[in-house]
């Protein structure tokens, strides 16, 4: 259950700032991902997440090197995955999608924040215009929005090794699960080849916008607050 995601925002690499912003948000994106996998099967009774020192916020504990390099710059990237012991579950296949759907839940949760942070920000921006901590703030809460919807969302795509395999997972018999879980070993190679392709781009674009858009409009109501609290 490693964050994955498939974004393809492009970095510019001609601006340090912006290289380090980027950089700063996929290490809280991946590592809240990772955490909330680890909390959740954690208080359902395995405690193998926190004997591995996985229930932190050191992204040194979290991170894959060559998954962080990817994902900063082409797209697509990874952390390493939380160890999870599905045998201290009550319910095993009910326990793992929990587990599972921990970390995309938590992005979602984590986008909607930036969401409300960027409406505040904005109105800051209208009342004392576009002062330089301000945009780079703006930048990087935005960016925060984009990455956390971006990595939930492609997360909940029911293909093995993706978070949302293991909530299907829960519905199959047990013969047909084991099987399923079984293409985790390969889930990965077909994955990158179907990325690779841009099968799936077109749909995952129009869920991301629609969820950021709708987030943002959401959060409007801060906006007005603080245009009226400056004003």
């Amino acid at each position: 259950m490693g964050a994955l995601s498939q974004l393809k925002y492009g970095i510019d690499w001609s601006s340090m700032g912006t290289m380090f912003l980027r950089i700063g948000a996929i290490l809280l994106c991946l590592v809240v991902h990772e955490l909330c996998h680890g909390l959740a099967a954690y208080y359902l009774g395995d405690p193998t997440a926190k004997e591995n020192h996985r229930l932190s916020l050191n992204p040194l504990r979290h991170l894959d090197l060559f998954g962080l390099l990817m994902m900063v710059t082409v797209g697509f990237g990874w952390a390493k995955p939380v160890p999870v012991d599905p045998r201290y579950f009550k319910n095993p296949k009910g326990g793992m999608a929990v587990t599972a759907l921990a970390g995309p839940l938590s992005n979602f949760v984590l986008a909607f924040l930036s969401a409300l942070v960027c409406n505040g920000l904005l109105a800051g921006i209208t009342v004392k215009g576009q002062t330089p901590g301000l945009m780079g703030a703006l930048n990087f809460f935005y960016l925060l929005l984009v990455l956390n919807i971006g990595l939930g969302v492609f997360n909940l795509i029911p293909f093995p090794p993706l978070d949302g395999s293991k909530v299907v997972a829960m519905f199959l018999p047990d013969g047909a699960y084991v099987r399923w879980m079984r293409l985790e070993r390969y889930g990965m190679l077909a994955l990158m080849a179907i990325l690779w392709l841009g099968w799936i781009d077109a749909p995952l674009y129009a869920v991301r916008t629609g969820l950021t858009d709708g987030m943002l409009s959401g959060g409007s109501f801060v906006y007005d607050a603080v245009l009226k609290l400056l004003g």
